[in-house]
């Protein structure tokens, strides 16, 4: 009996991870600006930028995964919309800086690369970097059996941009009596997801069908989570704006505190709106604290906005893009 062992007999299938880079070159191309440099298959993506119209360019940048969302992909079969939400979330998290987002690499692992899952995934990561002009440089495909279960994988993906340093939107201006405004979401995004598995999949199959989500089980968890990039991109420019906060993992007060300078609190008006479906059921079917609900779920406000008093009526009032929806949902004080 030979003991003969191979990298492929291993787990790892060097052929087939080429043909994979091989197979998006296509996707990978529609994202490119003509600030890149090179194709795909080199050992660094290169982006030659131009900031001859930016006095002051800083660059910024953030990394990110999708937590166990990946989990309710696994179960459905779908596998577009995971890679989807991991760019606008990343995107996101640089616009509420005032950064325009340039270029982005993703990583993909997995325990066997099945082709046509992972060029499912980029493909919804082509999608999205069109969507928000950046591109899709480069990345990493990495196969390590033993480490994940049949079928499973795990993505992380990094996004640049630059802001000119004199419109850093960093919450300095801040002050109290500014008003919050909530921009609303469609569903749980990229958070709270390991609550929510817990509490609707041992009570429901992805498939089945709720008639107060007017969908799936499945297919409300997967609601891809939307890119902010245009709304804050026309709302930056108005007059009184102090601020914008992502609103991911720690909820509405969490992330608005984030860029709230000390002595001052963000006060939330939880009555202001009404949460959308999804939420609602997890907090029946899991008899969940309103507390845990607020700290692990965005509860459909999924960008806030502090602006100054006077200038509220003008933010409500801007007809913004996407099928959002602005409403004020707190203040700012000096105690909570």
């Amino acid at each position: 009996m030979s003991n003969k062992h191979t990298y492929k007999s291993a787990g790892v299938d060097v052929d087939a991870g080429n043909r994979f880079v091989k197979s998006i070159g296509d996707l990978v191309a529609r994202t490119h600006r003509p600030e890149v440099v090179t194709s795909i298959g080199g050992f660094g993506g290169l982006f030659q930028p131009d900031f001859s119209s930016i006095k002051k360019p800083v660059l910024v940048s953030s990394v990110d995964g999708v937590g166990t969302k990946l989990i309710v992909a696994f179960k459905t079969g779908v596998y577009d919309t995971v890679g989807q939400c991991l760019v606008n979330h990343c995107v996101n998290d640089i616009a509420v800086c005032g950064a325009e987002p340039l270029f982005f690499l993703d990583y993909f692992s997995t325990g066997k690369l099945e082709q046509e899952v992972a060029y499912e995934v980029l493909k919804g990561f082509s999608i999205a970097c069109t969507e928000n002009g950046c591109a899709l440089i480069g990345g990493e495909t990495a196969e390590m059996p033993d480490l994940y279960g049949e079928g499973e994988f795990d993505l992380a993906g990094t996004v640049v941009g630059v802001v000119d340093r004199d419109e850093i939107m960093d919450g300095s201006g801040i002050r109290k009596g500014d008003i919050i405004l909530g921009v609303t979401g469609n569903g749980l995004h990229t958070n709270g997801y390991s609550l929510a598995r817990k509490v609707l999949l041992s009570k429901y199959k992805t498939g089945d069908h709720i008639a107060e989500l007017g969908m799936s089980v499945g297919e409300s968890l997967l609601q891809i989570h939307p890119s902010y990039l245009k709304v804050i991109r026309q709302l930056k420019k108005m007059d009184g704006v102090r601020g914008f906060a992502h609103i991911t993992g720690g909820g509405i007060g969490g992330n608005t505190e984030r860029i709230i300078p000390e002595g001052f609190h963000p006060v939330v008006d939880w009555k202001s709106w009404e949460w959308p479906a999804i939420f609602t059921l997890i907090r029946k079917e899991g008899d969940v604290p309103v507390e845990d609900m607020r700290r692990a779920f965005n509860l459909g406000i999924g960008l806030t906005i502090v602006v100054s008093p006077d200038a509220v009526d003008s933010f409500l009032d801007a007809p913004i893009a996407g099928g959002f929806r602005i409403l004020p949902i707190g203040e700012i004080r000096t105690s909570r």
